[in-house]
């Protein structure tokens, strides 16, 4: 086991973990942040990103100790009120059916949005190609995105 210190959601975390723990289970077992998801455990599905430095990561694949000193944001960190333009957005188009998805959905969503406020159908589709969607809510995916770049373009929403 060693100490190290995450920076999550804007707060400095030490916590003790063996070193090959992935970033996932640090968030989930060692902060509670279970809105972080697991499901393959390989990368291909996205339900465990979380953005680091700002970029869309999958938590499976990435070791906590090799995450000291980045910015780590996971879905509890994105807006606790659910003001964000995205989370707006998710709402009003009523993407979420199960919802497993959806941590990794918004905060690709999110990263996008900052890369590219304006995005096309197929930046769009180019950029949630990593995490999938198995209620296939893809058109309602991509119309929430396009009313979250509205809202942030018209700072409809904070």
């Amino acid at each position: 086991m060693s100490q190290i210190t995450l920076n999550v959601n804007g707060a400095s975390h030490a916590i003790d973990v063996p070193s090959d723990m992935p970033l996932l289970w640090a968030l989930r077992d060692k902060l509670n942040l279970v809105g972080t998801k697991y499901s393959c455990g390989i990368g291909v599905c996205g339900a465990c990103t979380v953005l680091i430095d700002g970029r869309p990561e999958h938590s499976c694949m990435t070791t906590a100790m090799s995450e000291q000193g980045a910015e780590i944001t996971t879905i509890e960190g994105l807006d606790p009120d659910g003001k964000h333009p995205t989370q707006v957005a998710w709402d009003e188009v009523d993407v979420s059916q199960c919802g497993y998805c959806q941590g990794g959905q918004l905060l690709t969503a999110v990263s996008l949005l900052e890369g590219n406020p304006d995005p096309s159908d197929a930046d769009i589709d180019m950029a949630m190609s990593g995490v999938l969607c198995r209620c296939g809510t893809y058109q309602r995916i991509r119309k929430a995105i396009k009313l979250a770049a509205k809202y942030g373009q018209e700072g409809v929403v904070s």
